[in-house]
C-alpha cells in the first residue's frame, strides 16, 4: 500500500464532496439547505460502497451505502448510461425516511463505470397529510408524502420530463421543490466531473487499487479502535415518550453492545414493538444510528468510508421501532428515534469507554414544520424550523450549549432569514439558565425561541420529544431540563400545552394545528445531562457559568453547594 497516494486520494475526494455541498448550500432554494445544511454528499464506488464523505448530516452518511447498494439492485449497472441521474426516496427501499431524497450519479471514464457521486437532502415538502412532511398523528407511510422509488430524473443528460412532471405535481410548493431538486442535481454534476478528473490523472487502475487499501486501512484503524475496548456485553435502555397516536404509551430503546476483539455487533432485541404512529425507524436507520455512535467514540480522524463500518454489525429484529414493517409510518425514526438510539449505545459503553462517552444530550431537532398562503403574496410557503439542544457533559468538558442533536450537525435559521422568508416575529430567543444538568462536568443548556404569527392563518405541525422523559446524567451528574411546546392564544393570558391547547394526544407530536394571527408560540429546548459529581466542580467553573447566565445563583448554591465570597463579584 503507497500511503502517501492513499492519504492524498482520500483527501482530494473528501474536499470533493464539501465543494458538492456548498454548490448544493448556494444554489437551493429552501432554507433548510441554504442555512440548516440538512445535507450530505459523498462518493461510492461501482459497487456502492463509500469511499469518501464530507462532514455534514451523521445521520445521511451512515446511511449512504445501503441506500446505493438497494438502488443497484434495481437499477443494475449494465442499465445505468452515462449522463443518468437516479432519483430514490423510498424509506422501504434502504431509505431513511420519506423527506430524504437521494441523488445518484455515475461516474464513467472511458466509457467504464468506476463510481457513483452521491447527495442526499432533506426535502421539506413531500406532500402527505401535512405541510413540511412531518405528520406527528401518521399511521401510515402514505400519509407522510411520496415516496419515490429508483428512477432516473435524467437520461444521458437530458430531463425525463414525465418524472419532473409527477414530483411537482404531489407537492404544495412546486417552484421552490424544482429549485431543492436542481441544486441537487448541481451536486452531483460536479462531484463526478471532479472524480472523472481525478480517477484520469492517476489512472483507473491506481485509482481502483487506492480505494481498496484506503477501504483496508479505515477497517483496520478501526479494529484497532475496538480492540482497545475490553471485550464484554453491555446493555442499556431509554424510552421515547410518545409516538404521537396511542395516548400515554412509552416505547423502548434496548441495546446490547457485544464488543469481541476488533468486532462489536449492535443488538436492538427487548426494543418495543413498532408504534402505530411516525416514531419507527427503518433498518437504514438503525444501521446508521448504530455507526453514527461508534464513530463518536473512536478517534475521529479514521477515514469515513465503508471499511470503518465492516467491523460493525446491527441486528435490528422487522416489526420493532428500530425496523419498522411495511406499511408503518417511519418519518420520526430519522430525526427523533435515531439520537434516542445514539444515545443507548453510548449510555450502554459509558462503563467501559468512560474518556469517551457522555450523558444523554436533548436528542431532539424540534421539528416544528409550518406552512400556509401568505396573506400578503399569495404564494404557499413552507419551512421547516430546527432548533439546538444541550449536549450531555463528557469526561473532560461541558456539554455543547444549544447546538443541533446528535445526528444532525444543522444549523437554526438566523432570525433575520426567518422573519424576512416567513410571516412570524421573533419575540425572544435565549439561552435557559440551569437547563443543563449539574455535574463535574454540567450538561449544555438549552433555549427558548418566542414568536408571534403575523399571517391570518399558519398550519403547523410538529415532531419532537423529551417532553416527559429528561435526558439522564453519567456517573453522579444530574439530568438535563425538559423541552415544551406552548400557545397562547390571542386575546388570552394562559399558556397552553397542545394537549390543552387543541385536544391533541401528545404535547410533542401533533399535525394540522392552526395558528391564528396573533398568537404565540414557545419552543423550549432539553438540556443535556451532567457527568460526574457536581460537587466535584471546579469552583472558577462555576463562578464562570454564574457570571455569563448559564447557571443562577440559587442553582449554583442548591447543586455545586456554592458560596459567594467577597472577593468574587457576581
Amino acid at each position: 500500500m503507497d500511503l502517501v497516494t492513499v492519504n492524498i486520494l482520500e483527501s482530494t475526494m473528501v474536499s470533493i464532496c464539501r465543494e458538492m455541498g456548498i454548490v448544493l448550500m448556494r444554489t437551493a432554494y429552501s432554507t433548510i439547505f441554504s442555512e440548516a445544511l440538512d445535507f450530505t454528499c459523498g462518493l461510492a464506488n461501482m459497487n456502492g460502497d463509500l469511499m469518501a464523505v464530507a462532514d455534514y448530516c451523521p445521520s445521511q452518511i451512515g446511511g449512504m451505502p445501503l441506500l446505493v447498494k438497494s438502488c443497484l439492485r434495481e437499477i443494475p449497472a449494465t442499465d445505468i448510461e452515462e449522463g443518468d441521474i437516479i432519483l430514490h426516496n423510498d424509506p422501504y427501499r434502504g431509505g431513511l425516511h420519506t423527506p430524504e431524497h437521494t441523488f445518484f450519479k455515475p461516474i464513467f471514464v472511458d466509457r467504464e463505470l468506476i463510481g457513483f457521486a452521491v447527495a442526499i437532502g432533506h426535502i421539506q415538502e413531500v406532500g402527505g397529510m401535512v405541510p413540511g412532511g412531518f405528520c406527528g398523528e401518521a399511521t401510515e407511510v402514505f400519509h407522510e408524502g411520496i415516496r419515490v422509488p429508483p428512477v432516473k430524473i435524467k437520461k444521458r443528460g437530458e430531463d425525463n420530463v414525465e418524472v419532473w412532471k409527477l414530483l411537482l405535481a404531489n407537492v404544495r410548493t412546486p417552484r421552490i421543490n424544482y429549485g431543492d431538486l436542481r441544486a441537487l442535481i448541481a451536486a452531483v454534476d460536479l462531484g463526478e466531473s471532479r472524480t472523472a478528473q481525478v480517477i484520469k490523472k492517476y489512472g483507473k487502475v491506481v485509482f481502483r487499487e487506492t480505494i481498496h487499501d484506503l477501504l483496508d486501512y479505515s477497517e483496520r484503524r478501526m479494529r484497532a479502535e475496538l480492540e482497545a475496548i475490553p471485550d464484554g456485553v453491555y446493555g442499556f435502555k431509554d424510552f421515547i415518550e410518545s409516538d404521537g397516536v396511542e395516548e400515554e404509551r412509552t416505547y423502548a430503546i434496548e441495546v446490547e453492545v457485544h464488543k469481541s476483539g476488533g468486532d462489536i455487533i449492535i443488538d436492538y432485541a427487548g426494543s418495543s414493538p413498532q408504534a402505530k404512529g411516525p416514531i419507527n425507524a427503518t433498518l437504514g436507520v438503525a444501521t446508521s444510528a448504530a455507526y453514527n455512535a461508534v464513530l463518536h467514540m473512536t478517534d475521529p480522524s479514521i477515514p469515513r468510508n465503508s471499511g470503518c463500518f465492516r467491523p460493525i454489525r446491527v441486528l435490528a429484529p422487522p416489526g420493532t421501532i428500530v425496523n419498522v414493517d411495511y406499511p408503518g409510518p417511519e418519518v420520526g425514526g430519522n430525526t427523533e428515534t435515531h439520537p434516542r438510539i445514539v444515545g443507548t449505545i453510548i449510555g450502554a459503553m459509558a462503563n467501559a469507554v468512560r474518556d469517551r462517552t457522555m450523558a444523554a444530550e436533548g436528542g431532539t431537532h424540534s421539528n416544528l414544520v409550518f406552512g400556509g398562503v401568505d396573506a400578503e403574496t399569495g404564494d404557499f410557503f413552507i419551512c421547516y424550523d430546527i432548533a439546538g439542544v444541550g449536549w450531555g457533559g463528557r469526561a473532560f468538558a461541558d456539554g455543547n450549549d444549544a447546538v443541533d442533536s446528535i445526528n444532525g450537525n444543522c444549523r437554526p435559521t438566523p432570525i433575520e432569514v426567518f422573519e424576512t422568508r416567513f410571516p412570524w416575529r421573533v419575540e425572544y430567543l435565549a439561552f435557559d439558565p440551569d437547563s443543563g444538568g449539574a455535574g463535574r462536568f454540567r450538561g449544555g443548556v438549552g433555549y427558548t425561541k418566542q414568536m408571534i404569527c403575523l399571517n391570518d392563518e399558519v398550519i403547523c405541525s410538529q415532531m419532537t420529544d423529551r417532553h416527559v422523559f429528561a435526558p439522564w446524567g453519567l456517573h453522579g451528574g444530574r439530568q438535563g431540563s425538559l423541552g415544551a411546546t406552548l400557545v397562547l392564544k390571542a386575546g388570552t393570558q394562559k399558556w397552553q400545552t397542545m394537549r390543552e391547547a387543541y385536544g391533541k394526544k401528545s404535547t410533542s407530536r401533533y399535525s394540522n394545528v392552526r395558528i391564528k394571527k396573533g398568537d404565540r408560540l414557545r419552543l423550549v429546548s432539553p438540556g443535556g445531562g451532567g457527568y460526574g459529581d457536581p460537587r466535584e466542580r471546579q469552583r472558577e467553573l462555576i463562578v464562570s457559568d454564574i457570571r455569563q447566565g448559564y447557571v443562577s445563583l440559587a442553582a449554583a448554591e442548591r447543586e455545586y453547594g456554592y458560596k459567594e465570597t467577597s472577593d468574587e463579584v457576581l
